[in-house]
């Protein structure tokens, strides 16, 4: 029974290929739009200000928390209490405290409107809680007020790209390219996007338009140079493929996904020996990726080593369970 389990692993589960675009690039947004406003702003007295500097200045955001809301609750209902809400809120954020953050926003803006760093980071909280509706009334807010911004519809696109709804998404990146031809994530989340639709080569296309503004970043992405290999296998260009896995790795080479799909070329290739050390060195630097155990699964199988290959499979389907039980909390665009 535990080999046929086995054997409809390595058969039903395909090899992936692009994931949804990580998200790590929200953490990056939020720390440029956090709506930390000028601490005169907030009307404190001399001793009060003094302390919440000086916690803030050593990043001891559970001091400024508690410093920020108690000076709130001493009138609740004040334009000044807003004011420190909406601080509250982003130091939360950088604290970790999303649900707090969105609390605390949202009292503020019981009080008086959000100004628009602060609204924008309000809809990445939400992301982060997995609460993508909330997430997209807050982003159409800031799109009907700053139509010129194109950060704000491409944020739209990527909720549109991870509920599957992809021509959606397309036609809003479109829009973000005409409106900053140097977005390079607009350009790969739009090459995804045209993956799920079954056009590669126009996803080959906005993949190398991505990687043509990420050489011109002072701190290029892997993650164009990553999609792009996957595209290119499917293609059956392993070469290219290969050379592009390369500069991913070059960029960051503690990416996990990259090891992993150069793993997977490498089985394509026959190699072996050479595949599950990518493989390795890909569930080394992520403990709780599933993927590399199902590929070292079946290469195992292939290579008559049924007791290797039953134990890889089985960590992957212990892992795969894990992400399936724990609500998705985005981390990752392309970049």
């Amino acid at each position: 029974m535990r080999t046929a389990g086995f054997v409809l692993a390595l058969s039903a589960v395909g090899v992936c290929a692009q994931a949804a675009p990580p998200q790590s690039v929200a953490v990056q947004d939020q720390s440029d739009n956090l709506a930390i406003q000028n601490l005169a702003d907030l009307q404190l007295d001399s001793n009060a200000q003094a302390e919440l500097t000086e916690a803030m200045g050593r990043h001891d955001y559970a001091r400024a928390e508690t410093i920020l809301v108690a000076e709130a609750e001493r009138d609740p209902k004040s334009l000044k209490t807003a004011k420190l809400l909406s601080m509250a809120g982003g130091v939360f954020f950088l604290d970790g405290k999303y649900l707090n953050s969105a609390i605390a926003w949202k009292k503020a803006e019981a009080i008086a409107p959000l100004d628009e760093r602060s609204r924008f980071t309000l809809s990445m909280a939400y992301i982060k809680l997995n609460r993508r509706d909330w997430a997209r009334t807050e982003l159409q807010k800031l799109v009907v007020s700053a139509p010129e911004k194109p950060l704000y519809l491409y944020w739209l696109a990527r909720l549109d790209y991870d509920m599957q709804s992809y021509p959606t998404a397309i036609a809003r990146l479109q829009k973000v390219i005409e409106l900053d031809p140097n977005m390079m994530r607009a350009y790969d989340t739009l090459g995804l996007s045209y993956e799920y639709v079954g056009k590669p080569e126009d996803a080959i296309k906005s993949y190398t338009q991505a990687i043509e503004v990420n050489r011109t970043q002072l701190k290029p992405s892997p993650w164009p140079h990553l999609d792009l290999a996957v595209s290119l296998v499917g293609v059956n260009r392993l070469d290219d493929a290969k050379k592009n896995l390369e500069e991913a790795l070059r960029y960051d080479p503690k990416l996990p996904q990259a090891h992993y799909q150069f793993g997977r070329l490498l089985e394509m290739q026959g190699k072996f020996d050479a595949a599950i050390e990518a493989l390795t060195k890909a569930s080394d630097l992520n403990q709780q990726y599933p993927e590399p155990h199902l590929a070292m699964g079946r290469i195992y199988h292939r290579l008559g080593n049924r007791q290797k290959a039953e134990d890889e499979i089985a960590r992957f389907q212990q892992l795969k369970k894990g992400r399936e039980a724990t609500p998705e909390t985005p981390a990752s665009s392309p970049n």
